[in-house]
């Protein structure tokens, strides 16, 4: 019984870890070849947003607007990917515990 607490222990701990390196952990995401470039953290949260001056046109402002939520988008997704990695041997550890989202 010990050594299944103290195993448990261990995992809080590299679950922990990992967390806080996906706080860390910035990915890009981007859309139109480039024009549009998002960087969120390991957690999804937006943290720049760079728009080349090509991108923007005063007449044409919905495809400029299509493009940040394209590149946040695939932002997002490089981040859950990268949450996956960190995070899922983790979970798989648990034996699927109650409560963890995998």
């Amino acid at each position: 019984m010990q050594e299944l607490l103290q195993q448990a222990q261990k995992m809080q701990q590299d679950l922990a870890r990992a967390q806080e390196e996906l706080a860390d952990a910035e990915v890009e995401g981007q859309a139109g070849g480039g024009l549009v470039k998002a960087t969120v953290n390991g957690s999804g949260e937006l943290r720049a947003l760079v728009i080349d001056p090509k991108a923007v046109d005063p007449e044409d402002t919905e495809t400029l607007a299509d493009l940040v939520v394209a590149a946040v988008h695939a932002a997002n997704d490089n981040a859950q990917q990268l949450q996956q990695e960190k995070l899922g041997p983790l979970a798989q550890g648990l034996g699927g515990m109650p409560g963890l989202p995998f």
